[in-house]
Order: structure tokens, then sequence, then C-alpha cells
């Protein structure tokens, strides 16, 4: 059975403050008594559950038109995490992290998505903990919020140093029905021309 790991797109969602609210408009709608419904859409490429772009931090980096569709579908693997605050490579090294792997971390964060508004308190993944990640040469890393990096981060080194790795980032992930193991993986960005990211539709199918 396959698991729906992504937030639904809606007025009133959580977003990053000062991204591009959320605007959702039905021009025409059959209930109404239209001959078809229609309806259209203004937000930014990194609302709800979404994928970063190497480009979104790092200049002359790939766009989201040259994600390489392998890496966003086959194994993966949710780590639970027990810090409060953030992912450490301290805690990283218990779960011998391999080359290659696509990891999803599963965080206290995963309770936010049951508040209303966007919530600062969110873990996020720690310097030494991205550093590993790029040393492991993973293929993509996910959090279940919408930052790698801490809200109060000036820096963001977390972004810097894994899109540098050229590692694709996914953010916004709801991990409530995936508890740690290992999962099959399909999570694909639209094909946006020259995009720095795009919502994805991020689906898991737990492992024998």
């Amino acid at each position: 059975m396959w698991i729906d790991v992504s937030v639904p797109i809606r007025p009133g969602m959580p977003q990053w403050p000062g991204d591009q609210p959320l605007d959702v408009r039905s021009d025409t709608d059959v209930e109404r008594g239209d001959e078809y419904s229609s309806s259209r859409a203004s937000l930014g490429w990194h609302t709800g559950t979404h994928m970063d772009a190497p480009g979104h931090f790092v200049r002359g980096g790939a766009r989201i038109d040259r994600f390489p569709p392998e890496t966003g579908i086959g194994p993966a693997r949710v780590v639970g995490i027990r810090h409060r605050k953030l992912v450490t490579a301290a805690e990283l090294k218990a779960h011998a992290i391999r080359r290659g792997e696509r990891i999803l971390f599963r965080t206290r964060n995963t309770g936010l998505w049951r508040e209303g508004s966007f919530q600062h308190d969110f873990v996020a993944i720690a310097e030494d903990a991205a550093l590993l990640l790029t040393d492991r040469q993973v293929r993509l890393v996910g959090i279940d919020y919408l930052s790698v990096d801490p809200f109060e981060s000036q820096a963001k080194p977390a972004h810097h140093l894994l899109l540098g790795a050229g590692i694709w980032v996914v953010e916004g992930l709801n991990l409530a029905a995936a508890p740690p193991g290992r999962y099959d993986l399909i999570c694909l960005p639209l094909r946006i021309e020259n995009g720095d990211g795009s919502p994805v539709r991020a689906l898991l199918r737990r492992r024998n």
C-alpha cells in the first residue's frame, strides 16, 4: 500500500513567512451550473511539500527541469530523529548512512502539521549532519517541515552544503503515517523550465 507523505495544497496552509501567499480561484464550476469546472492558483515553487533544486542556493547549480527522475524513484529510508532541535551528526552515526541512499528524516516536526499556522520552532539539520550526508554522497535528503535549516539561521549551511554537493532536498514532508524503516519512494517535481524548486507528490511503500 502506498502512503501519501505530501501535504495538501490548500488556502490557509502553513507557509514560510514572506513567501508568495497561496491564492486559489475558481473561474467556472459544474456545481454552479457551468459547462465545466476550471480554476487557477498563484503559488511559490516552495509551497507545501516541495523540492529544492541545487540552483535554489548555488550559483550555476542544476535547476528543477534537470532533475534526474531516478533520484526520486527507488529505495529510501525513513530515519527517526530523537533530538528535539536538530538532526546531528552524533545521532546520524548510529544509523550508518550509506553512499547513494535516499534519506527522509522523521522528527517531532511531523506533529507540527496539526497546527494551523507556521511554526518557527521546528527541527532542522545541523551543519555537522549536513557535512556527514555530503561525505556519504547521499542522493536525496528529506525533512518533515519547511526547511532543512533553522528558521533563525542567516548562513543557511545545510542548504549550501547539501545543494552544493548536488544533493536534491525535499522539504515539507508529512511522515505521520510512515514510521522509521525501509520504503520504496516516488517523489517527482514538476518540469518547470529553469525553476529553483517545485511542489512534489511524495509516496512511500513499506519494503518487506
